[in-house]
């Protein structure tokens, strides 16, 4: 007799945990305008009114320390040593300081409540969305902040005649650029963060930062120590910047206050979409 030979079926391939040929594999699905929409949606149909209030903070500054202590101090010495008046010298550190808050409160508050709370970000990662379209998505929210504030402090800076250079229109990309940053260090250090009360070290940080970053008044009247201090602190970074750019006077300083919020910005989404994939994706 002829044995009689028998076909075994073909093997399946193993199942793919991730997408074949996804770029970054897991962590990115490249639906970023998802999380982005979603999230614009609910700020536009709950929070403008909260959006608008940090706008207004910086406005006020403005007008009480610009026109108002301005008129006593007169001029001061601006990049490169030319005298300016006291407005013109602090409307661009004010500036930097309405995108880093616009960027900070959707990047901390916000984020904070939709992790622990709302459970939000958990949701999304059940989905084929990776942990680098929601840190994305949501940074990109803050951006959309920190942008309309600039676009609108540009404008008020305009209508008061504090825009004497055609390169100030530069401030509105680079005050997206320390927007940016902002983000991405605050959903950073966000994602750590457990009870509401470890949120109040971010304004414990923000006010002297503010207060102490050049904004108001020139980085040689502090001592030497605090000097360096400062000098290591990212608003100082986007207060000069938006000082130089403003005047027009763009140099390799210039360049290296923008290398320092790249790198904030690497490091911030790196961390972020590590801590989303540890919490979420175990």
């Amino acid at each position: 007799m002829t044995a009689e030979h028998t076909t075994a079926p073909p093997r399946l391939a193993p199942a793919q945990l991730a997408p074949k040929g996804r770029f970054l594999g897991s962590l990115y699905a490249r639906n970023i305008r998802s999380v982005f929409a979603r999230g614009l949606k609910a700020t536009w149909g709950s929070n403008w009114a909260i959006m608008i209030s940090g706008f207004v903070e910086p406005v006020l500054y403005l007008v009480a320390m610009g026109i108002g202590l301005g008129s006593l101090i007169g001029t001061v010495a601006g990049p490169g040593g030319e005298q300016i008046g006291y407005a013109n010298y602090i409307a661009p550190a004010l500036l930097a300081v309405s995108a880093m808050n616009g960027a900070v409160y959707d990047s901390t508050m916000n984020v904070f409540f939709k992790l622990n709370y709302a459970k939000l970000y958990e949701g999304m990662l059940a989905t084929s969305l990776g942990p680098l379209d929601v840190a994305l998505g949501e940074i990109l929210l803050a951006l959309l902040r920190g942008a309309m504030y600039a676009t609108g402090f540009t404008a008020v800076m305009a209508a008061m005649g504090l825009v004497t250079s055609p390169w100030a229109l530069l401030m509105i990309p680079a005050a997206v650029v320390v927007a940016f940053g902002f983000a991405s260090f605050g959903m950073a250090i966000t994602s750590c963060m457990k009870t509401f009360q470890q949120l109040e070290w971010v304004n414990f940080v923000m006010l002297p930062m503010f207060l102490f970053s050049a904004t108001f008044y020139p980085l040689s009247v502090y001592p030497q120590g605090l000097q360096w201090v400062i000098q290591a602190m990212p608003l100082w970074h986007g207060v000069e910047m938006m000082r130089q750019i403003s005047v027009g006077m763009l140099t390799w300083a210039t360049a290296g206050h923008l290398l320092y919020f790249i790198v904030m910005i690497a490091l911030g989404l790196v961390v972020t979409t590590g801590r989303l994939r540890a919490l979420f994706l175990k």
